[in-house]
């Protein structure tokens, strides 16, 4: 198994250690005399140990404290050397501040077991003062740097702590910002579609039939239905722009349009729709004009827009019927349209007003549907339906 490196800074701390030790030692200063091993050069092994010890402080917290402390001890039984206490205080530390959290709970308790047992032990033994003072000395180069390393690595956790937090409150910030772009981009491009679509399909058709028949009457009425839906596009697409300015412009935001506006819809496609064979009704059994909450009105608007848009480039030529009904809880909103074979110039669809329907009836709590359906007198049709929840809270705050 390959040792992992010491770090620099460790290795400073411990060549500096051993230089001043060993300038201690040179001047014949020591903790004691008239130890075990009074030899001179005695005290430079526990320097020495003690020295690689803090060589290893950060990489090797444990080994380098429970090496350290059999250096200590050792110390003991020779002249000592003050650096070599000094040290052990910095190895005590280190393992506290980069041990393993199990240990860095643990020691701050050891050590000061160990100091109580030591002064207990020598007043006991001594039966003096001094006893008192060596545990305080013990105190002072055990648990007191366990107790500073313990508050250090705290105030560390506590900054990681807060530095994660940032980090993540910054990281939803910016997904709620995406979400919120996402969302808005969608709205922009349903309101677009819902707006233009019609008109510019209208145009479609009575273009392509302008150019496909040479007759002078029906080419000037198809231009006439041209420049209407254009002027009607350009009406709409300047009430978005509307929409989107800010505060600061000098275009007023128009209202959003509601099911009053249902009948004008019904009546441009009756005009529209007049030379393909269609007809258009429109059933409105809601038995009160009470309002319903704005965002349901206009979903409702909508999907009744985009739906005769789609009759007038799809279906064959019969009745398209449009129906609201109103339930104690929801507002019922159904067009159908017959299908087959249609002669004459058709627009090409994309399958975004389906898109934008469901999502205008999800984003409301609601149910959607669009597909074939065989009506009473067993004729195809093409029906969508849609049914949004009306909360009588919500009415009441209208």
């Amino acid at each position: 198994m390959t040792l992992p490196r010491p770090h620099r800074t460790d290795l400073l701390i411990a060549l500096a250690g051993l230089a001043c030790g060993l300038l201690l030692w040179s001047f014949g200063l020591y903790t004691t005399g008239d130890r075990v091993f009074d030899q001179r050069w005695a005290p430079l092994i526990p320097l020495a140990v003690m020295s690689a010890m803090e060589a290893v402080r950060r990489t090797l917290p444990l080994t380098a404290l429970n090496v350290g402390t059999v250096a200590l001890v050792a110390d003991q039984f020779t002249n000592g050397n003050l650096v070599t206490v000094l040290m052990f205080t910095d190895v005590v530390y280190a393992a506290v501040v980069y041990g393993t959290p199990a240990s860095a709970r643990r020691l701050p308790y050891t050590t000061a077991l160990i100091t109580i047992g030591v002064t207990v032990g020598f007043l006991v033994w001594w039966q003096n003062a001094i006893a008192l003072l060596i545990g305080v000395i013990t105190g002072m180069i055990s648990f007191l740097p366990a107790l500073t390393g313990a508050v250090v690595r705290n105030h560390r956790n506590a900054a990681d702590a807060a530095r994660l937090r940032a980090e993540q409150t910054a990281l939803l910030a910016e997904m709620d910002r995406a979400q919120a772009v996402v969302a808005e981009r969608a709205r922009m491009a349903r309101e677009l579609h819902d707006m233009v679509a019609n008109h510019l399909s209208a145009i479609a058709i009575h273009s392509t039939a302008a150019l496909s028949l040479d007759k002078p009457a029906t080419t000037r009425q198809a231009l006439t239905v041209i420049r209407e839906n254009s002027v009607a596009g350009l009406a709409e697409m300047r009430r978005l722009i509307g929409l989107l300015r800010d505060s600061s412009g000098d275009t007023e935001p128009a209202a959003a349009p509601t099911l009053a506006g249902v009948d004008a819809l019904v009546a441009q496609a009756r005009a529209n729709g007049g030379p393909s064979g269609l007809a258009f009704a429109l059933v409105d059994a809601r038995e009160s004009a009470t309002a319903l909450p704005a965002p349901v009105e206009l979903a409702a608007y909508r999907i009744v827009q985009e739906s005769l848009t789609n009759a007038l480039k799809h279906a064959a030529p019969g009745k398209v019927r449009v129906s609201l009904a109103r339930e104690p809880a929801a507002l019922t909103v159904e067009v159908t349209s017959p299908r087959g074979e249609r002669p004459g110039p058709t627009a090409p669809g994309s399958g975004a007003g389906l898109v934008g329907m469901r999502e205008r009836v999800a984003l409301l709590g609601g149910v959607f549907e669009a597909g074939p359906a065989t009506d009473d007198e067993g004729s195809e049709r093409w029906r969508v339906r849609a049914e949004l929840p009306v909360a009588a809270s919500d009415e009441e705050r209208v």
